[in-house]
């Protein structure tokens, strides 16, 4: 049947727990949906196959709609119609794919939660593996990209940030992973605890601790679509990764403001020297005015910056906003 219900309330959704001891593992898959009309039936398809292989579990896929405009709300309401085990989590329009992650785990009633994306670049298959690492004891497992198929451009820039990220962060935050992984139980019920709105899942994950393995995987190709993380995204994810883990950009403007003071010091006793023993020279100065203050202008502009952009998380976080407002969750199963 049908399930309507409306949140508001930041704190996580109270998780139903299942009570037959008897029942097999549920592994529960969160998969956030934005703009993915071409490729959720086949992704789908493809989920349904992998998992069919390993019938000892029982399956949920929770499909979080972050307010797509393309017509995958239908194709997803087709898809619960259709299976018991689909619940389509719908957003009142859209608020991030991070949030959508946020609200997909607040809905996962697993022993086990699964991150992915919808356009088949994380293959199914792996989950498996996941999985099987999580059997063996593994209370996160994170799918680490052994290859990539994105342009050069997208594979410089990621490997670089993974790395500058992980030397800045106060937490060891792994490298070349996105938000594909397992979460056990204990580990997802932490996560939820996570509310902040300027959300870097991975390094919360990172910074909870746990048991954790590595899966290494081969990345394919986007099955249809175009990326739902332009520059401008990606620019802005980067930035909450760096300010939501580390204070080392408030750092280097210290040294930047120390590095200035002795710069600026050096001029003085220059141009102190240059007056007092050597009066015949003539200095015209205008450049090195005019550079020193255009120097001066840009670092403080940049400080401010910086400074600007940790006030601007306070300030989102003290209004304590809802993370996000869900219009429906749609269900058929038999509960």
């Amino acid at each position: 049947m049908a399930d309507t219900m409306r949140h508001r309330d930041p704190v996580p959704v109270p998780q139903q727990q299942r009570t037959d001891e008897g029942s097999p593992p549920l592994i529960s898959y969160v998969l956030p949906v934005y703009n993915e009309v071409d490729g959720i039936r086949p992704f789908h398809d493809e989920l349904t196959a992998t998992t069919a292989t390993r019938p000892e579990f029982d399956y949920e896929f929770i499909y979080v709609n972050d307010g797509s405009a393309d017509g995958s709300l239908g194709i997803l309401l087709d898809l619960a119609k259709n299976d018991q085990r689909v619940r389509v989590v719908d957003f009142a329009r859209n608020f991030g794919h991070q949030i959508a992650i946020t609200a997909g785990l607040d809905h996962a009633r697993g022993d086990a939660v699964i991150v992915m994306d919808t356009d088949l670049q994380d293959p199914p298959r792996v989950s498996l593996e996941m999985i099987d690492a999580w059997l063996a004891g593994a209370e996160i497992v994170s799918a680490r990209r052994r290859t990539r198929r994105d342009t050069p451009f997208k594979r410089a820039t990621a490997h670089t940030y993974y790395r500058v990220l992980r030397r800045c962060a106060e937490v060891d935050i792994p490298v070349d992973t996105g938000d594909f992984r397992l979460l056990n139980r204990r580990a997802a019920e932490e996560l939820r605890g996570f509310r902040e709105r300027s959300r870097f899942i991975r390094g919360m994950i990172a910074s909870m601790g746990f048991e954790q393995h590595e899966v290494l995987f081969d990345r394919d190709e986007r099955l249809a679509g175009e990326t739902k993380y332009p520059m401008r995204k990606m620019l802005r994810l980067a930035a909450d990764g760096v300010t939501s883990f580390s204070t080392v950009p408030l750092k280097l403007i210290t040294r930047m403001g120390f590095i200035s003071l002795g710069l600026a010091m050096l001029g003085i006793l220059y141009a102190v020297t240059l007056r007092l023993f050597f009066p015949e020279i003539t200095v015209s100065g205008w450049t090195m005015l005019m550079v020193a203050m255009l120097f001066l202008g840009g670092l403080q502009m940049l400080s401010l910056g910086v400074i600007g952009s940790y006030v601007g998380r306070i300030y989102h976080e003290v209004q304590q906003r809802p993370l996000y407002i869900v219009r429906n969750v749609i269900s058929h199963d038999k509960d």
